[in-house]
């Protein structure tokens, strides 16, 4: 039960906040905000290491539907989103997103408020304002849907040099996680599917033979290194930077001075309006007022009850819930 697993993992408390909004139901793709959520390094030509977060903010302005209108939406395009945004495209009605990022020195790290790895926790905007890098815009529509999405394989293990993965944990993880999953699902060749391959150029390494070959398996040349055959060779200064180590490798409970209530009570208090507020309630008391223990519910208001008050008190009265204090 969702709300079980929430009262033990009251980090999750800030997207729980935002998925239960208007935010949660998006009017499609165009209208919406992508993020990076992970934080990666940027690392220039003399060696300096920035934290890097990404922000790509819709051109065509955020909106959302109302619980009620995506239900409606359901019903008749439960492809809403994807039909939306291939019909504006197929009209010349081109979507944008302009990109920024935040940057922080690696040194910062160590001393901000509260672990900047984390990816339940947003950056403040105050310290690391968003710098504008450029443009995305969608100008086509692919022509074959098998061949170009449902074999595209995105990984955040593919990178440019200059930019390098964080030691966020739930990256480290999906370093290797998406590539697996995707040779499984692909083959183990799936570089060499066109959607897939750099663009106007090939991979220089050693990888060769398995099943779904469609280059020539790179022919005759020789598949070892090294060699004195003029093969493809490491360059150094394209390697990570390194990163220094200290104390024990183990599994430790996360602890971190900074509580999961703040973001939430920010967003309660000085992002939503009163509208978007009480929208918030409704869509929320629906699933909380559904759960049949009271135990459950009870351990959840509880963190409501610490992100605001007046959060906890409107919540608490609209599942019919007395307010247990021995709780609180």
């Amino acid at each position: 039960m969702v709300f079980d697993f929430w009262q033990h993992t009251p980090e999750a408390l800030h997207q729980i906040t935002i998925l239960f909004s208007d935010r949660g139901t998006p009017y499609g793709y165009r209208h919406m905000n992508g993020y990076s959520s992970h934080t990666f390094e940027w690392v220039n030509g003399a060696g300096e290491v920035h934290l890097v977060k990404y922000h790509f903010k819709t051109d065509q302005g955020i909106k959302n539907f109302t619980a009620d209108e995506q239900a409606q939406m359901g019903l008749k395009d439960k492809d809403h989103s994807t039909s939306d945004l291939y019909n504006n495209i197929a009209e010349g009605n081109f979507p944008s997103w302009t990109w920024y990022v935040q940057v922080m020195p690696k040194a910062d790290a160590a001393k901000y408020k509260f672990d900047v790895l984390d990816i339940t926790k947003t950056w403040s905007q105050a310290d690391y304002p968003l710098q504008k890098v450029g443009k995305m815009t969608l100008n086509r529509n692919p022509e074959n849907y098998h061949a170009e999405v449902e074999q595209s394989a995105f990984a955040p293990s593919h990178f440019v040099p200059g930019i390098e993965p964080s030691a966020d944990k739930m990256l480290q993880g999906r370093l290797f996680s998406y590539s697996d999953t995707h040779r499984y699902r692909l083959g183990q060749n799936y570089q060499q599917i066109p959607i897939n391959c750099p663009y106007r150029t090939r991979v220089a390494n050693y990888q060769r033979d398995g099943a779904a070959v469609v280059n020539g398996n790179q022919g005759g040349v020789v598949n070892h290194e090294p060699n004195s055959k003029g093969g493809p060779k490491q360059d150094a200064s394209y390697a990570w930077q390194k990163v220094p180590l200290s104390g024990s490798t183990g599994r430790y409970a996360y602890t971190h001075p900074n509580t999961p209530y703040e973001q939430p009570r920010t967003l309660w208090n000085k992002v939503f309006s009163e509208a978007e507020r009480e929208t918030l309630i409704r869509n929320l008391s629906g699933p909380l007022g559904s759960v049949t223990d009271r135990s459950i519910q009870e351990g959840f208001l509880a963190h409501v009850f610490k992100i605001d008050p007046d959060y906890g008190n409107r919540l608490a009265k609209a599942i019919n819930v007395p307010i247990n204090k021995a709780r609180l």
